[in-house]
């Protein structure tokens, strides 16, 4: 009853609630940290030309921060509803099926081979490793007996994930660069500067329209190949877009944050249990679940051990592995 009750409020009325929540988990991201701050801190750093040290704190290191938290929540959600609606597998996730691994190689690759290469070049290698990341998982689950199955995708992801894995960490050993291929290896929003907003941002947002506009279909798509094509679809080209819009989004998050499990995950089936099962309503939803999320989380870390930070990624996993294990356990559903 409690679920009916929620899903038949209107939708506009989520998506509001929704962004009320966001805004507040942003001032809340903005105002606490190893340094406090005050409303009018922030509200002179973001409207004026003021300066003084904690007004340069907001400006320079912490409003480019949580800009960066927003859009790679909403991209990591929404990269794993996509996965999870297109492969009709509840436990897809990014990170659980080898793209950011992949994303993690390529980049090792890219700063020892070009280690002078713009932060564009680095995105592009990340997306290049992310398609090589999940076409290795794909294609070892189908040439298996038996074809695809959650369980299946998911062993085949470790497994990559852990080859690709050691291929970073090789390639940072060889090439004296495992520090720099670390700061990424930790997924963390520490350091994140307005020059990579500029490069990222734009590729996060045509990746977010990209999956708006597909997100009828996607509809269609994940409740059978067969109900799709029967209607009409040309679901070769629209698996192909679908595709290319997680590449999109996942290699331009691990760009900039690097490694993040869980939230492509966790988010769609949160907002799953809010709006229902049409994508028309789950991304959207999701990008703003998402950025909260990853809000809250980078939060969380910044204040849990102040000064010190506490690792993004390992907040995550913290949550992440037992809603894993328990959607696994619920055959997929974490409410029915």
């Amino acid at each position: 009853m409690v679920k009916e009750d929620i899903r038949s409020i209107p939708l506009i009325y989520k998506l509001l609630a929704g962004l009320l929540f966001l805004l507040a988990a942003f001032v809340i991201a903005m105002l606490f940290g190893a340094a406090e701050t005050t409303l009018s801190d922030v509200w002179m750093a973001i409207t004026s030309f003021a300066t003084g040290d904690k007004i340069s704190l907001i400006r320079d290191l912490r409003l480019p921060r949580e800009i960066a938290a927003i859009f790679v929540g909403s991209a990591l959600a929404i990269a794993g509803a996509v996965m999870q609606g297109m492969t009709r597998n509840p436990l897809a996730d990014p990170g659980l099926l080898g793209l950011t691994a992949g994303a993690q190689a390529a980049l090792a690759i890219a700063l020892a081979l070009l280690p002078t290469a713009h932060y564009f070049a680095l995105m592009l290698a990340c997306m290049i490793g992310a398609a090589v990341g999940a076409i290795l998982v794909f294609g070892i689950s189908a040439i298996t007996r038996g074809g695809f199955s959650a369980l299946r995708i998911v062993l085949a992801g470790v497994a990559v994930s852990s080859l690709l894995y050691a291929i970073a960490e090789g390639v940072g050993l060889a090439f004296k660069i495992s520090k720099d291929v670390s700061m990424w290896t930790a997924g963390g929003l520490i350091g994140t500067t307005w020059g990579q907003l500029q490069v990222i941002v734009p590729c996060i947002v045509g990746g977010i329209l990209l999956s708006l506009l597909l997100s009828k279909q996607l509809t269609i798509l994940s409740l059978s190949e067969e109900v799709a094509v029967g209607l009409g679809q040309k679901t070769t080209r629209i698996k192909i877009l679908l595709f290319l819009v997680i590449i999109l989004l996942t290699g331009a998050s691990v760009a900039l944050i690097g490694n993040m499990t869980f939230v492509g995950l966790m988010v769609p089936h949160i907002v799953r249990a809010i709006v229902g099962t049409d994508y028309r309503s789950i991304i959207p939803m999701s990008a703003l679940v998402g950025a909260s999320f990853m809000l809250m989380a980078d939060t969380l870390g910044r204040t849990l051990n102040a000064p010190y930070e506490t690792p993004i990624a390992a907040i995550i996993a913290i949550m992440g592995l037992p809603f894993f294990l328990f959607v696994v356990r619920r055959g997929g559903r974490i409410l029915s």
